[in-house]
């Protein structure tokens, strides 16, 4: 989103070296950040590129105590002062309730701004049944299976899940389906997502450079039809990078040409 000129805030919970070493880089980067500190360490995720292949190390992260968490809601409070969306990804930290995330899109909605999820497992399910739903979650088919019980095996099948009365109140589920791109829903309408034949170095992080590409555009109150472009492309643009969490704005353009969103109900 940095990359793309929108005015963020990165936060979180952060200790340790490598909570050092990452403030360090967004510093450099030109990135504002306001994290809490805990005790632990700062997990490392490392991804080893060769010949093509790709193997990932990923440490299981520090345990948060009770009053960590708590500062941390306090600070988040504070931060949303000047928010307007705010997004959430990836999995909890040891010590954290799966509804902690809820606590957060609750807060946020208060404050009046969007949150967009992106989540899995007992974390998603419990934030969809909150009375205080995300703007937006962008889960897999499997993770929109798993959250009604039933199998799905067509678009047509998807279509009919995404109409459960479980998914109520959310105006945006992105589906995605990796090279076969994605299926959205916006509010009643539906969206299928073609998206071109891309060379992947590295997909690592792909995922949370599409929800910065939707809540960019969402910011900027483009189309949804921009909007669902501008997250493909971003997630597509990571992938073609060694480095994760950057994108080559110059290759911006051609690849969002080539993105087809087709309206199917």
């Amino acid at each position: 989103m940095a990359q793309l000129g929108a005015p963020i805030t990165a936060t979180g919970v952060i200790g340790g070296h490598y909570g050092n070493y990452l403030t360090e880089q967004l510093d450099k980067d030109d990135i504002h950040h306001n994290f809490s500190k805990i005790a632990g360490e700062t997990r490392s995720c490392i991804a080893i590129l060769h010949e093509g292949q790709q193997t990932e190390m990923l440490e299981s992260g520090p345990q948060v105590s009770k009053e960590e968490q708590a500062n941390y809601i306090a600070n988040f409070e504070k931060i949303l002062s000047d928010a307007n969306y705010v997004t959430i990804s990836g999995s909890l930290p040891k010590g954290i309730h799966h509804d902690f995330y809820s606590v957060l899109t609750e807060k946020a909605t208060l404050a009046n701004a969007r949150v967009l999820l992106d989540t899995s497992g007992a974390t998603l399910k419990r934030s969809i049944e909150s009375d205080y739903k995300p703007f937006l979650i962008k889960p897999n088919e499997t993770e929109i299976a798993d959250l009604i019980g039933k199998e799905i095996k067509s678009e047509p099948t998807l279509v009919e899940a995404l109409e459960d009365e479980k998914f109520d109140g959310i105006e945006w589920i992105v589906v995605t389906l990796g090279a076969d791109g994605a299926l959205v829903k916006n509010k009643n309408n539906y969206y299928r997502v073609e998206i071109p034949t891309i060379d992947v170095k590295n997909p690592v992080g792909s995922g949370d450079s599409t929800i910065a590409g939707l809540a960019y555009s969402l910011y900027k109150n483009e189309t949804p039809e921009v909007v669902i472009k501008t997250g493909m492309v971003t997630g597509m643009l990571n992938t073609q990078e060694e480095k994760t969490g950057y994108i080559n704005v110059d290759n911006f353009e051609a690849l969002f040409e080539q993105v087809k969103i087709i309206k199917i109900k």
